[in-house]
C-alpha cells in the first residue's frame, strides 16, 4: 500500500471489493450503534444487512459511504481505506437508492436520471441517451416514462428510477437503504425479481439494508443479522442461517418457519435427480425446470399427488425428483 492507502491493481483483484475491520460507531451521549464489526464482502456479491430496528443495519450501510463517519476501525472499497478519500468524490462512486427515492420533484424523469453523468461532466446528449439506456434496463419505456413527473409514477415506477439514477454513474458499488419497503406486497416482489435480474446481468457489489427477513435470504447471496446494540450474530449464506443459526437470538430472529424458508432458497441439484428408468413420461404431470426451487417442486408434488415430478432441461427431461431427493438436497446445501 502506498501512502495514499491505495493498493496496486494486482492485489486489488485479490482483495474483497468491502471490507469493514473492527468499525464501531458511538455516539457523544454513549450510545454505541455498532460494535467492532468485521465484515468482507466479494465483488459482484449482494449482501443483504438485516435485524430488528436499533440494531445498526443502516448506520453501518451509512458509514461505508460516509455519510456516518466511523468511529473506530477501517472500510476499505476496492482495496482503498475510504477515510482517506474526499467523501464528495466517494459518494459520487457509489450508487445509493434509499426507500423514499428522493426524486427531484420539478424535474422529468429523463432529467433526474440524468443528474449523475452531468456531475461527472457528460454532455446533455450523452447523459440523455445514458438516461433512456437505464430507463430502459429497469423496465420503464423512456418514450414512455421519460417526459413524466414524479408524482405521475406509482411507488413502484419511483424505486425503478431511483435505482436507474444510482446506476447512472456506472458504479462498483451499490448501496440500497430499504428500497422496496414503502410498496405493497405485490409490487414489492416484482421489483425484488427485476433488481435481481439486473444484478445477474451487471454484478454489481451491493449491500442491501431490510428488516424483512423473507427479503434478506431471497435477494442475499450472504446474509448479515445484526442484533440490538449493533452486534453481528451471524454472516452466512441464506441456507446456513435458516439451517444453522447461530444463536438463540437468530433462530428467533428467523423464526420457526425457517424450515420452510430453505426450500425456497435451495435450487435443485442434478445430483439429486432419479433416472426416468421405468417411470412414463406421460405419469409425470407437470414438469419443472431444472434451475426451480425446492419449494417450486415441493408445490407441484402436492398439486399433481404424484410420488415424484419430472424436471426438465429446456425441452429435456433431466430426471425426476422425489421427497427423498427434496431431503437429500437440503442436507447438501448445509454440507456446502
Amino acid at each position: 500500500m502506498d501512502a495514499t492507502g491505495s493498493r496496486p491493481p494486482e492485489e486489488r483483484s485479490q482483495t474483497p471489493m468491502i471490507r469493514l475491520s473492527g468499525v464501531g460507531k458511538t455516539y457523544p451521549d454513549g450510545t454505541e450503534a455498532v460494535q467492532a464489526l468485521d465484515l468482507e464482502i466479494g465483488r459482484g456479491e449482494l449482501v443483504c444487512l438485516v435485524g430488528p430496528s436499533g440494531c445498526g443495519k443502516s448506520t453501518t450501510l451509512k458509514m461505508i459511504n460516509r455519510l456516518i463517519e466511523p468511529t473506530t476501525g477501517t472500510i476499505e472499497i476496492d482495496g482503498e481505506d475510504v477515510t482517506r478519500q474526499d467523501p464528495v468524490k466517494l459518494r459520487r462512486g457509489i450508487g445509493y437508492v434509499i426507500q423514499q427515492v428522493g426524486l427531484f420533484p420539478h424535474q422529468k424523469i429523463v432529467t433526474n436520471v440524468m443528474t449523475v453523468p452531468l456531475l461527472y461532466g457528460e454532455s446533455k446528449s450523452v447523459a440523455r441517451d445514458r438516461a433512456n439506456e437505464l430507463l430502459d434496463l429497469v423496465g420503464l419505456d423512456p418514450a414512455t416514462y421519460g417526459d413524466r413527473y414524479p408524482h405521475q409514477l406509482s411507488g413502484g415506477q419511483r424505486q425503478r428510477v431511483g435505482v436507474a439514477r444510482a446506476l447512472a454513474a456506472n458504479p462498483p458499488v451499490l448501496l440500497m437503504d430499504e428500497p422496496f419497503g414503502a410498496v405493497d406486497p405485490i409490487v414489492r416482489v416484482r421489483l425484488q425479481d427485476e433488481f435481481l435480474r439486473l444484478q445477474r446481468e451487471l454484478g454489481k457489489t451491493v449491500v442491501f439494508v431490510t428488516h424483512d427477513i423473507d427479503e434478506a435470504v431471497r435477494m442475499g447471496d450472504r446474509v448479515a443479522v445484526f442484533a440490538v446494540g449493533g452486534r453481528l450474530a451471524q454472516y452466512a449464506t441464506p441456507a446456513e442461517l435458516l439451517g444453522r443459526p447461530a444463536d438463540e437470538f437468530v433462530a428467533d430472529f428467523v423464526g420457526s418457519t425457517r424450515g420452510l424458508r430453505r426450500l425456497a432458497v435451495t435450487r435443485i441439484d442434478p445430483a439429486h435427480l432419479e433416472p426416468l428408468d421405468g417411470i412414463s413420461v406421460g405419469d409425470l404431470g407437470a414438469a419443472i425446470d431444472v434451475d426451480s426451487s425446492l419449494e417450486e417442486a415441493l408445490a407441484v408434488l402436492m398439486a399433481e399427488d404424484k410420488p415424484v415430478v419430472g424436471v426438465k432441461r429446456g425441452a429435456q427431461f433431466v430426471g425426476v425428483l422425489t421427497p427423498n431427493g427434496i431431503h437429500q438436497a437440503l442436507r447438501a446445501s448445509l454440507a456446502g
